[in-house]
């Protein structure tokens, strides 16, 4: 089997993962869950790290180079390699927004809300849960139940940032900051979606403006040509009377 193949079919499988991982996550968070409850939301998100795993190793064995593809897919193996931190089990959530943007396809300024839409609120919503589930258990939390968190996402993502509540360990501002990070990188995306209509519809009017030129030409051009016919006719006529006088 080849890489590329083993890459089609997993995509969904892998998706599927990342969606119950999301769930299950969610469950245990906003839960806060103890007892057997939290050990079958663990089992299940163990389960999803052990399929992105076998994902890993399939990718680096099938890989043609493998070296080159090790070190040009890290981040996909920070995936797999950082389960012990919890928040940073979220990485996982990657492949939605990867599906995300293959959905917006070739069309992309047509589907740019869905894309934008989808990607800004999975952003916010795990933002949420993994700054709660490190700041819940720190001394003195600001941010101790999901609606906080919520907002606190909400706030941060856009840049506000109001103050009233802010994570209070070094995870937690890991969080923050590259929560920033995404909202500018979402907002670069819109900026140049519309940069890229404008430009699109300015080209567009334009050259709708020249093939009205280029009619009008035409239409000159075509007068010109029927008169010059009619005047030769004319002159045809004028030598004819004249030679026959």
């Amino acid at each position: 089997m080849t890489q590329s193949r083993w890459q089609r079919l997993s995509e969904w499988p892998l998706t599927a993962a990342a969606v119950i991982f999301l769930v299950a996550y969610t469950w245990a968070v906003i839960g806060d869950l103890r007892g057997p409850a939290d050990r079958v939301a663990e089992t299940v998100i163990t389960a999803t790290w052990v399929m992105f795993a076998l994902d890993y190793l399939a990718n680096l064995t099938l890989a043609p180079r493998r070296w080159k593809w090790f070190y040009t897919h890290v981040f996909d193996l920070l995936i797999v390699a950082l389960p012990l931190f919890r928040p940073l089990r979220l990485l996982r959530l990657v492949t939605l927004l990867a599906v995300l943007q293959r959905t917006a396809g070739a069309a992309f300024r047509g589907r740019v809300v869905i894309y934008v839409a989808g990607a800004a609120a999975l952003l916010v919503f795990v933002a949420a849960l993994a700054v709660l589930d490190t700041e819940r258990a720190a001394p003195d939390p600001t941010i101790t139940n999901f609606g906080d968190a919520l907002w606190w996402a909400f706030v941060t993502v856009t840049t506000v940032g109001y103050g009233d509540f802010a994570p209070v360990t070094t995870q937690g501002r890991l969080i923050a900051g590259a929560l920033m990070l995404g909202g500018v990188a979402l907002l670069g995306v819109v900026t140049a979606t519309l940069a890229s209509w404008i430009v699109e519809r300015v080209s567009q009017q334009e050259e709708d403006e020249q093939a009205a030129t280029r009619g009008e030409i035409r239409a000159l051009g075509e007068q010109l040509a029927q008169l010059q016919h009619t005047l030769n006719q004319r002159s045809n006529t004028a030598e004819l009377s004249v030679n026959d006088h």
